[in-house]
């Protein structure tokens, strides 16, 4: 709409468009359909975001608490739990229930599924499962309870029941209970699991440590790096610059083998150490299958992303700065911390919780050169995933490290701030 558009009527009266419209209406409507037509160009964006990264979420955050499986292939045992919640063992009717059930999952070939689900809670039931159901689907009829028993005495057994219970609840936090190294005694109450079994919360202590020191090391490594990024001729920076991204240009996993063949025991800086003396043949430092190498190596892969925040905010601070203070009578070292310093701090903060947040969740690192004891929670999601299937667990570990991160976000956003964050 054009001001040659705009209808000037006597003084005192209404704007109007040219055809005679209300001027205040003709504008609203002109910017409803501009903002309709921007909407129109971030829909594309819009879409991609919530199918790659908000309902992979809401459906992670979901099957950490719903697991279906033994309500869905036991549910005549399941309509009794609901019926007769207070029964430890049942009698004739409950197993009457149990042996239909089990025949019906040797049809379907659904047994060895139910017997993976209550494994979860008490190993050995696997095997129960589909055994108890190639027997039950012999069965003429009554007595269940009786043939149940004849065939296996662990039929008998009240922490049986009780898991079975349990799991013929679709929607539980369960799987939040194991992912904390908590479980079910034989009495239903929640308890820690055995020490030797306890390995989760270590492994997220372990996950949130590793994860804090290696941006440390990036931050300590990568702050002088960028420095000389940002200060140094065009020619030479350039240079640097290329030095930097090169391993972005470089296979992931071309990176971490470069690293075992560095590092292992007889790898080329242990042969370097023992050809200069340092130590001896029989001395030769394991570097590798530890959380040495985890951090070595995770270290040098993630140190790009330390520097190129830290570089985008050290560009933008004018050399005059430093230049004013010294004349004004501080020293190198003052002027630097006084009025350098401080103006780095966005790019220090967006720096460290971007390494941090990517070291969190590595998965093919510390695989291939943690060990056992340089094992972070991700290689526990995908064990769970790949292996043993238990895919809730797996979703309720991920979860917790997920809620851990946006705590953190949180807390930095408080204590410094997210508009103080810069990446570029």
């Amino acid at each position: 709409m054009t001001a040659a558009e705009i209808h000037q009527p006597e003084t005192g009266a209404m704007l109007t468009t040219a055809d005679g419209a209300p001027l205040k209406e003709a504008l609203a409507r002109a910017m409803r359909r501009a903002r309709f037509r921007a909407f129109l160009l971030v829909v594309p964006l819009l879409i991609f975001v919530l199918v790659t990264f908000a309902v992979p979420i809401a459906q992670m955050l979901y099957l950490s608490i719903h697991n279906p499986v033994f309500s869905d292939h036991m549910p005549r045992l399941t309509a009794y739990f609901e019926a007769h919640p207070d029964i430890d063992v049942p009698g004739e009717d409950g197993f009457a229930a149990l042996a239909l059930d089990l025949a019906a999952s040797k049809k379907d070939r659904s047994a060895g599924r139910v017997g993976t689900r209550i494994n979860y809670e008490r190993p050995g039931s696997n095997s129960l499962f589909k055994s108890g159901a190639r027997k039950a689907a012999k069965f003429k009829g009554p007595p269940y309870k009786e043939k149940l028993l004849k065939h296996r005495k662990d039929w008998a057994d009240p922490h049986l029941w009780n898991v079975m219970k349990r799991a013929a609840q679709a929607h539980t936090l369960g799987f939040y209970a194991a992912a904390l190294d908590l479980t079910y005694d034989k009495k239903g109450e929640i308890t820690r699991v055995a020490p030797e079994r306890r390995i989760y919360v270590m492994l997220f202590v372990r996950t949130f440590l590793l994860s804090a020191l290696i941006a440390a090391l990036c931050l300590l490594l990568g702050f002088p790096v960028a420095y000389l990024l940002a200060n140094l001729p065009l020619r030479y920076s350039n240079l640097l610059m290329i030095l930097v991204l090169l391993p972005f240009w470089t296979s992931l996993l071309v990176r971490t083998t470069s690293w075992i063949t560095l590092l292992q025991s007889q790898g080329v800086l242990n042969d370097l150490m023992v050809a200069t003396g340092m130590v001896g043949d029989d001395g030769r430092i394991q570097l590798m299958y530890n959380q040495a190498g985890t951090i070595i190596a995770m270290t040098h892969i993630l140190l790009p992303f330390m520097i190129l925040p830290l570089y985008s905010v050290m560009k933008t601070i004018p050399p005059s700065y430093m230049r004013a203070a010294r004349s004004l009578g501080a020293t190198p070292v003052t002027a630097f911390m006084k009025v350098y310093f401080p103006q780095t701090i966005p790019g220090i903060g967006a720096g460290c919780l971007l390494v941090f947040i990517l070291a969190i969740g590595y998965y093919i690192t510390p695989a291939l050169v943690g060990g056992s004891t340089g094992e972070l929670i991700s290689n526990q999601i995908a064990f769970h995933m790949q292996s043993s299937l238990n895919w809730s667990l797996a979703a309720a570990l991920g979860a917790i490290l997920l809620f851990g991160v946006v705590l953190l976000y949180w807390l930095y956003d408080r204590l410094i701030g997210i508009d103080n964050m810069k990446f570029g």
